[in-house]
């Protein structure tokens, strides 16, 4: 939900740099990886490095001339810290140190948890929710939208490439403007069905437009961000408004209004930037790792609220 929104402002914000950040402008970087790519990759050289790499570094898309960039950034790490300086941001993002094949272990481990306690809110819901309920087939697209949004941020934060980040970006605003549409269908699509059918399609012609822009014409960082923005407003504002109107005569509604008012709270972790602790952990891995209980608790409201629903349809049945 505004979460969402809040990832993707940080992201577009890096993203704005990563054609030159302090670190990769310092000739020293660059005379680095200069002379390590004309020593490493090419040649017999190049074929020594493919044969001592381990097969999960090739298959997770490592080449040679991403190693000469690794080294080299933390060799201009390291004379920063030793002339006293601050630790510098390589292409839009502060130096990590990598695990295995993963470029942002925290980042990495923290989506793919959220995309498992996901999964696992789905098959709970699957279990004890009929699928007789009202919101039955909107909630379970909402559940699959949010998994494979989750599958491309741990796929982005294990190996950042164009494509990746695309995708990252594109499913995030996927699941923000199903989240709106999730709140049409409550709201009013379900006494309206004709309205909530209209939204659905100018959601998907929104979307469609969106991607194929930013995918054809021109990746415009700061459109994408103003944007999601925008639509993560009306989410907010919309879920807000509806969770304060109904909440003493729906006690469940009180999860969903706790889940929006987290959310934003926990959005101003983006707002913090500063290097990895360790080397592993930002402050965007820390909103990863603290939204995992709150994906929780928004999928036990859509369980209590679909099972409300269900009752009350059922009673309306037996009255007619």
């Amino acid at each position: 939900m505004a979460g969402r929104t809040a990832r993707l402002m940080l992201l577009a914000g890096a993203a704005a740099l990563a054609s030159g950040s302090q670190g990769d402008r310092e000739p020293v970087y660059r005379d680095c990886v200069h002379r390590c790519e004309e020593r490493n990759c090419s040649g017999g050289a190049l074929r020594h490095f493919r044969s001592r790499q381990p097969i999960y570094m090739s298959l997770a898309g490592w080449t040679c001339q991403d190693d000469c960039k690794y080294e080299c950034m933390w060799v201009t790490v390291g004379l920063y810290l030793k002339e006293g300086h601050r630790v510098p941001q390589f292409h839009g993002k502060w130096p990590f140190s990598r695990f295995l094949f993963f470029q942002e272990p925290a980042s990495a481990m923290a989506s793919f948890l959220n995309g498992l306690a996901s999964l696992v809110m789905l098959c709970r819901y699957h279990t004890s929710v009929p699928a007789s309920s009202p919101m039955y087939p909107t909630c379970v697209a909402f559940a699959w939208v949010s998994l494979n949004a989750w599958f491309w941020s741990t796929v982005f934060h294990t190996k950042d490439t164009d494509l990746t980040e695309k995708m990252d970006y594109f499913c995030a605003s996927t699941v923000i403007l199903h989240s709106v549409y999730l709140c049409c269908v409550r709201t009013v699509g379900l006494q309206h069905p004709a309205v909530a059918s209209a939204f659905r399609a100018l959601l998907l012609l929104m979307l469609t437009a969106h991607v194929s822009y930013l995918s054809l014409v021109h990746f415009d960082y700061g459109y994408n961000l103003a944007a999601n923005v925008a639509i993560g407003l009306v989410n907010v504002v919309w879920w807000l408004a509806w969770c304060l109107r109904n909440q003493r005569r729906l006690p469940h509604v009180r999860k969903c209004m706790v889940v929006v008012l987290l959310l934003q709270g926990l959005s101003l972790l983006e707002l913090l930037d500063f290097p990895p602790f360790f080397w592993v952990l930002d402050a965007h891995a820390i909103w990863h790792i603290s939204t995992i209980p709150v994906h929780v608790l928004f999928f036990s409201f859509l369980e209590d609220d679909s099972l409300y629903l269900l009752k009350e349809s059922e009673a309306k049945f037996k009255l007619d």
